[in-house]
């Protein structure tokens, strides 16, 4: 009941009221990023999600296209702009992923989204984790993120999966608040996921 029907909609009504209260501050982020980084100022990157039906997911722009004397693109690292770092050190480069909240291509809580590589090997872990909306932040995020491996981070998105509810939503969510705004730590943004 909640997962086919009562999830689905809370998302959608949190996204457009997240959405509409937050538009001021959006706007400021578009206007920075337009400034230093120039256009476009969203990002675009294909996804496989629910059911590995594939989506374009949005995020802000944080790297600009800069490349050698070869005219070869030089590495990430010299292309993420001040505004850039602070956008991915806060996670709010994530937040136009809330337009895919209301669209139906992820929900607030789910496994993270991965680049169409990482599920060329069509293990169980990797079929099952596709079984739900991919989420803005997950079981994996507040376990780790980053600092455990892909295997572990595939094991936390099929428990997700097992013991998903409306309260377990709450538990992550409140976990997810916590770390991002008391802690300081950008959990949602996955860097070896998320170019």
């Amino acid at each position: 009941m909640y997962e086919k029907h009562i999830k689905r909609w809370l998302d959608i009504f949190f996204a457009i009221i997240i959405t509409v209260i937050m538009s001021p501050f959006l706007a400021l982020i578009v206007i920075l990023i337009w400034f230093f980084n120039g256009s476009p100022v969203i990002f675009k990157q294909n996804r496989p999600g629910y059911k590995n039906k594939v989506f374009e997911i949005y995020k802000f722009r944080t790297m600009i296209d800069k490349f050698d004397n070869n005219g070869d693109e030089i590495d990430d690292s010299d292309r993420i702009t001040k505004i850039g770092k602070f956008l991915r050190a806060t996670s709010l480069d994530e937040l136009p992923q809330l337009f895919n909240v209301v669209k139906g291509d992820m929900s607030f809580i789910g496994p993270r989204p991965l680049l169409p590589m990482y599920i060329e090997d069509k293990n169980k872990l990797n079929i099952s984790r596709h079984d739900v909306r991919p989420g803005v932040t997950g079981l994996a995020q507040i376990n780790g993120r980053n600092m455990i491996s892909y295997e572990k981070r595939f094991e936390y998105d099929v428990e997700y999966i097992k013991k998903m509810s409306f309260w377990f939503d709450c538990e992550i969510l409140i976990k997810t608040v916590f770390k991002l705004v008391v802690r300081h730590e950008s959990i949602i943004n996955d860097d070896a996921f998320n170019k």
